[in-house]
C-alpha cells in the first residue's frame, strides 16, 4: 500500500503547486504581522521623540515662571524690578484688546522681514562667491569682518542722518545684522561639497546653471536652510536695534522704550513677551521651511 509522502521537500512541491492567490494570500499573512509591528515601533518612536522634543523646555518654563511668582510674591522684590505674572499678563490682554500690540507687532514683522529678504537677496550669492572665487574673498571678506566687527548700534546713527526717521534705515540695519553669519554659513556649506561627486557631474557635462541647480546646490541646501534659520531669527534683533534708535514710537521696541520713560515695568514684560512669541513663530516658519526643502529635494 502506498503511502502519503510527508517529507519537507514534498511539502515544498505541494506549495508550488497552489494557485497563485493561494501563494499570494500566504505571503500577505506572513508579511502582514511585520508591517504591523514596525509601524507600532515606528510610532512609539515618534511619541518618545515628541515627549523628548516638548518635555525640557516645558519643564524649564514651569521652572522659571515658578521662581518668578515665588520672587514677586514671596520674596519681596521690588516690583519696579520684577512685576508679579498677573501684573504682567493683564497689561499683556489689555495691550491685545486695544490693538496696542497688534499695530507695533506688524511693523516690526515688516521691518524684519524686509530686513531679512534683503539679506538673503545678496548673502546667498555673496557666500557662493566668496567659496568659488578666491578674488571675491581676498576683496570681500576684509569688509565683512569689518562691518562685523562694528555694533549695529553705532551704524544706525549714521543710517538716520543719511536717510531720515523712515522705514528704510531700519530695513538696512536689519540686513546687516542678518547678512554677516548668513554669508559664512553659505560659503562654507559649499566649500564642503564632495568635491568627487562634482569632478562627476562635469564628466557627465554638468556646468554652469545645471551644476549649480542639481549638484551644488542640494549638497548645500542643509548649510544655506541653517543660515536661513539663523538669519530669520536674527532679523528681530536687527529690527529692535533699529526702532531703538531710528523707529521711533515704532514697533515693538519703540513700546519697549515707552514703558522704560514711563517706568512700566508690568508693559515692557508684556512687550518681551510678545517678541519671545514671535521669535518662536519665527523659529517654527523656518523649521517648516527646512521640511518642505528637504521634501523637495
Amino acid at each position: 500500500m502506498m503511502g502519503i509522502d510527508t517529507s519537507t521537500s514534498a511539502r515544498k512541491h505541494l506549495s508550488l503547486d497552489l494557485p497563485r492567490r493561494d501563494r499570494q494570500k500566504e505571503a500577505g499573512e506572513q508579511i502582514g504581522p511585520a508591517i504591523t509591528q514596525a509601524t507600532r515601533v515606528n510610532g512609539t518612536h515618534r511619541r518618545r521623540t515628541t515627549v523628548l522634543t516638548v518635555l525640557p523646555p516645558l519643564s524649564v518654563a514651569v521652572v522659571l515662571l515658578s521662581l518668578w511668582y515665588l520672587g514677586s510674591a514671596y520674596w519681596h522684590v521690588n516690583p519696579l524690578f520684577l512685576p508679579s505674572p498677573a501684573d504682567v499678563w493683564q497689561r499683556l490682554l489689555d495691550g491685545l484688546s486695544s490693538g496696542l500690540f497688534e499695530i507695533n507687532a506688524l511693523a516690526t514683522v515688516e521691518e524684519s522681514l524686509l530686513g531679512f529678504l534683503l539679506a538673503v537677496v545678496i548673502g546667498l550669492p555673496l557666500g557662493y562667491g566668496l567659496a568659488k572665487s578666491r578674488l571675491i574673498a581676498a576683496t570681500v571678506q576684509p569688509y565683512l569682518a569689518a562691518g562685523q566687527a562694528i555694533p549695529a548700534i553705532v551704524i544706525a546713527p549714521f543710517l538716520v542722518l543719511w536717510l531720515g526717521y523712515t522705514l528704510l534705515p531700519t530695513v538696512i540695519l536689519c540686513m546687516l545684522v542678518v547678512l554677516f553669519p548668513m554669508v559664512i554659513t553659505t560659503a562654507l556649506g559649499v566649500r564642503t561639497i564632495d568635491r568627487s561627486i562634482v569632478d562627476a557631474a562635469r564628466v557627465d557635462g554638468a556646468a554652469g546653471w545645471s551644476m549649480l541647480t542639481a549638484i551644488e546646490f542640494p549638497l548645500a541646501l542643509p548649510a544655506i536652510l541653517a543660515a536661513v534659520r539663523t538669519g530669520l531669527t536674527l532679523s528681530i534683533t536687527g529690527a529692535l536695534v533699529g526702532e531703538f534708535v531710528a523707529g521711533g514710537n515704532q514697533g515693538l521696541g519703540g513700546l519697549i522704550l515707552q514703558g522704560q520713560h514711563q517706568y512700566d515695568t508690568p508693559f515692557m514684560f508684556a512687550t518681551l513677551a510678545l517678541l519671545a512669541a514671535l521669535a518662536a513663530v519665527y523659529y517654527g516658519l523656518a523649521w517648516l521651511l527646512s521640511k518642505l526643502a528637504e521634501a523637495v529635494y
